[in-house]
């Protein structure tokens, strides 16, 4: 009676978890998100590339070849039973051993075996061959963002970081979104896509800067570790034009929900110009070094590298969270001695939770620094000229 009990606390737990999904979805007005999760979801996501196809047919496949050697062996084991019980008679054989048998419960265990292996290992090591892209693309983890450097093919030399979209981060903060709201990519949005050619085989180079994460997009059916001091590969070939979305797959840390991905598969003329336009930006980028600033202009600069690259850990009123130091009136930020604060940002501290900004300009550290430094109650003046950050440089 208490195992019956159980089962159907179960069941009802069940139904009241669907049914609260049902409805959480109804009061929130979620929409299926093209390239994204849908509501309610229970297959595998929309596949737009042969892998990811090739995954949800063995999927499939391998999910009715276990449902139907469940039904034959409870079948044959449930018959048995009935058939041969003792209340009409039937008694035990006496034998313990039969060459017929074991040589039929090694053979068929066998085949099925083989009928799995075969397209799975076509599967996997057409996952692993990573030769001949058209594009490579090194993606680095951090936490709790994502740096991708184009590394070979068209748009060689273009790097960025991508983050959390800040409003959506401070709607999360605020309790989610309100009843009502649509946000169908809620914390999923990011300020910079990855952005690659349709119908082009794209590498991703996987690696870390502080935790084990993971590089993940469904609907392309990758997912690849990224290991600090370790260089991993995946590769995926997208058919359709589009937006696509995905997360960090690996449990790395306290902003763990907040590491998005987000690829933008654009056409190969509208990927040529965009690759054209972030040419444009670096270059504008690549100021000069020596170039001597005033206060307002660098606080001016630095506010907006903070908001594309710092507020997502130490928040936009620079007071952190948990772990994560306040900038508000922090000691090195007050410091007299301006080399302690651009060392920090060069070289990353505390075992990478404040990872190394060294692929950032000098430019960019001096106008942050000098933000920092000027910013909430921190009124110290002082400013860093960009020709001291490079001359720090290792």
């Amino acid at each position: 009676m208490k195992s019956i009990w159980k089962k159907l606390v179960s069941l009802l737990a069940i139904a009241g978890a669907w049914f609260g999904t049902a409805a959480l979805s109804l009061a929130y007005a979620v929409n299926d998100l093209p390239g994204g999760p849908s509501v309610r979801q229970l297959d595998l996501p929309t596949p737009v590339t042969a892998i990811a196809r090739d995954q949800q047919w063995l999927h499939w496949f391998m999910m009715i070849l276990c449902v139907v050697i469940f039904l034959a062996v409870f079948a044959v084991m449930f018959y048995s039973i009935w058939k041969h019980r003792k209340s009409v008679g039937h008694k035990a054989a006496t034998f313990h051993e039969s060459v017929t048998v074991e040589i039929i419960w090694t053979i068929v265990p066998f085949i099925i075996v083989i009928l799995m292996a075969l397209p799975a290992t076509k599967v996997v090591v057409a996952m692993k061959d990573t030769t001949n892209a058209d594009l490579t693309i090194k993606a680095t983890g951090m936490q709790w963002k994502w740096g991708y450097d184009y590394i070979k093919g068209e748009g060689e030399g273009i790097a960025f970081v991508s983050t959390i979209d800040t409003e959506q981060r401070e709607m999360s903060n605020n309790g989610g979104p309100k009843k009502g709201e649509v946000v169908d990519d809620y914390l999923l949005k990011v300020d910079n896509p990855l952005v690659v050619p349709v119908d082009k085989k794209v590498r991703i180079i996987t690696t870390a800067n502080d935790v084990i994460h993971a590089f993940a997009v469904p609907a392309f059916g990758i997912k690849q570790d990224a290991i600090p001091g370790f260089v991993r590969d995946t590769w995926f070939r997208a058919e359709k034009v589009g937006d696509y979305h995905g997360q960090c797959q690996e449990l790395c840390g306290k902003e763990h929900a907040y590491m998005p991905i987000h690829v933008k598969v654009l056409s190969a003329e509208d990927y040529s110009l965009w690759v054209e336009g972030e040419k444009k930006k670096l270059a504008a980028k690549a100021d000069d070094p020596s170039k001597v600033w005033t206060l307002a202009d660098l606080t001016q600069r630095g506010e907006k590298v903070y908001a594309q690259n710092c507020v997502a850990c130490h928040q936009a009123s620079g007071k952190g969270a948990g772990p994560i130091k306040p900038l508000d009136g922090a000691a090195v930020v007050l410091d007299a001695d301006k080399n302690k604060q651009i060392l920090v940002l060069l070289n990353g501290q505390n075992n990478g939770s404040m990872p190394a900004w060294k692929s950032m300009s000098d430019t960019d550290i001096a106008a942050v620094i000098s933000y920092t430094k000027n910013h909430w109650s921190n009124k110290t003046g002082q400013l860093v000229q960009p020709a001291e950050v490079l001359a720090l440089r290792k």
